[in-house]
């Protein structure tokens, strides 16, 4: 889009139009942005309440969305011990952990770790739908489970989130 003259021996250029720039998120942007939500997880599915607040957590609902920085919002999560699992899941899916010694290999099934810590296994459902690096660490850190419907954040002022429904 440029036309160049010839006048005598130099040369000149004249631009006939402006070049758009593309808008690239800095992380300066998206820490002003950042929203507070509030999810009942009475009666939702394990699976289907984690995929969205991965979404919440990444920021893949915003316009602003950049996959390598941090410009997703805070979550919190209640009433978790009332979630809801499909078929025998309660008694087949097991969670596993390792002491580092020999025979130190733990586990649970789902049943166990909702009777005993039931915040645990929705950190553990989110955690598997982030990024495993330093950048999931730090958006898992905007995540806030609590078994009951009680929460100590009233003074973030959160929104009510509905989820969306399947089906």
């Amino acid at each position: 889009m440029s036309e160049t003259k010839s006048a005598g021996s130099e040369a000149s250029t004249v631009r006939l139009g402006t070049v758009q720039e593309t808008y690239r998120t800095r992380q300066s942007d998206a820490d002003g942005s950042r929203r507070w939500w509030l999810i009942d997880a009475e009666g939702q599915t394990l699976g289907r309440l984690a995929t969205q607040v991965a979404t919440l957590l990444r920021g893949k609902h915003k316009a602003i969305f950049t996959p390598h920085l941090d410009v997703g919002d805070y979550v919190v999560v209640v009433n978790c011990e009332k979630i809801q699992v499909s078929g025998k899941r309660l008694e087949e899916k097991q969670y596993y952990r390792h002491s580092g010694y020999p025979g130190g290999l733990h586990r649970r099934s789902l049943g166990e770790m909702m009777e005993r810590r039931p915040e645990r296994v929705i950190e553990l459902a989110v955690k598997g739908m982030l990024p495993s690096n330093a950048l999931g660490r730090r958006m898992l850190r905007k995540l806030r489970v609590y078994s009951g419907p009680a929460h100590p954040h009233a003074a973030q002022q959160p929104t009510v989130y509905e989820l969306e429904q399947k089906g």
